[in-house]
């Protein structure tokens, strides 16, 4: 059973992300984290998408089901939950002809990805959504049905051990990225890969990009890159929440994962050779990836910008901001010079101006 404090201290930033209306009061009536009764975190989440679902609005119902199985799948309650996010986000699919499924079997397990754009007569340069240690691939569907305005295909997975990947997350997890990309390769341009892969995927993607030159720019927010994985006494402040979700994902116990982590650790040397754009978002006071990993990138990595927020974990305060960011980082990687990349800058600059004068206090720089 998790700590309810920190589930609803860390699901925040994930509802306000993806836009969930009354989350507060949701969690103000979840009383415990133990089965799916009433008052439960899996029952309150999972009825509230089950009211979405009868009322003929597949998506909200879909990130719901997803709120409901974090962090990760325990029992009964939290896989009917995650069952029932998949078959809501297939619902709502239907109505978007271009969004298609792509499983892989892979000799250690199965891949699960939704993709657009996808076509052996018109192959586009691709585009690679992922999520977290806590994300589902159905979280950043959504996306899909908009990424043919960039001019690109699209593929959203999860990482190994997360919703319906069936891999353990370890040392030689990011091969899974390279095997997407041979998957794909006749209908997607895949020698022009860009990233969007958020904290552990983005480590996960920028590890591949060392060995796998299609990749060719990586967007992250919180990524853990060296100092998470070898600094003990950074581990021994780690939440119990991220201890054990990693332990789900790696088929370790609690207590081992600390000692199975420093494989994972980019070294000076790889991020060196790393010869793509890196666009990094950082929290000043994040409880879970330490500041050290964004302090050292500029002297680690040859192009890279950073832009930090005097937040916490996943800068819940900054979720729209964060996101025009990180969507005009991609236009700028690719040099793609345009109507829509003036807009974004627009709009991230108003969304700036609107915060300094709201909260005189608050900073961010990138």
């Amino acid at each position: 059973m998790n700590d309810l404090a920190e589930l609803k201290q860390f699901v925040i930033v994930h509802a306000r992300s993806q836009k969930i209306k009354g989350y507060r009061e949701l969690l103000a009536r979840i009383r415990t984290d133990a089965g799916d009764g009433t008052g439960s975190w899996a029952g309150e989440w999972t009825r509230a998408g089950d009211a979405l679902r009868d009322g003929g609005r597949h998506l909200e119902a879909c990130r719901h089901y997803a709120m409901a199985r974090f962090p990760y799948v325990d029992g009964p309650g939290r896989q009917r939950a995650q069952d029932s996010c998949a078959e809501a986000f297939d619902v709502w699919r239907a109505a978007h002809p271009g969004v298609e499924r792509l499983d892989l079997d892979l000799p250690d397990g199965r891949v699960r990805c939704w993709t657009s754009g996808l076509s052996a007569a018109e192959p586009r340069p691709l585009l690679v959504v992922m999520g977290g240690i806590v994300s589902v691939k159905e979280q950043w569907g959504p996306v899909l049905a908009r990424i043919g305005r960039l001019g690109m295909a699209g593929v959203v997975t999860e990482l190994p051990g997360v919703g319906e990947n069936t891999l353990r997350y370890g040392g030689k997890s990011w091969q899974m990225l390279s095997s997407v990309l041979d998957a794909v390769g006749e209908r997607a341009d895949v020698s022009q890969t860009y990233a969007m892969t958020l904290s552990f995927s983005g480590h996960m993607a920028l590890r591949c990009a060392v060995d796998d030159s299609r990749i060719r720019g990586v967007v992250t927010t919180g990524a853990p890159v060296s100092e998470f994985f070898t600094d003990a006494a950074w581990q021994d402040r780690i939440p119990r929440v991220t201890v054990d979700t990693l332990a789900h994902m790696s088929g370790r116990e609690p207590a081992d994962v600390r000692g199975g982590l420093a494989e994972l650790a980019l070294t000076d040397g790889q991020l060196a050779a790393l010869d793509i754009p890196l666009r990094y978002v950082a929290s000043s006071r994040d409880e879970i990836i330490p500041a050290a990993e964004a302090a050292t990138l500029p002297r680690r990595v040859k192009d890279v910008r950073l832009l930090v927020h005097d937040d916490v974990h996943g800068s819940p305060r900054h979720v729209a901001e964060t996101q025009l960011w990180c969507l005009r980082s991609l236009f700028e990687i690719r040099g793609v010079r345009g109507p829509q990349s003036a807009a974004l800058g627009l709009l991230l600059g108003a969304r700036r101006l609107q915060r300094r004068l709201a909260a005189p206090g608050a900073r961010a720089r990138g």
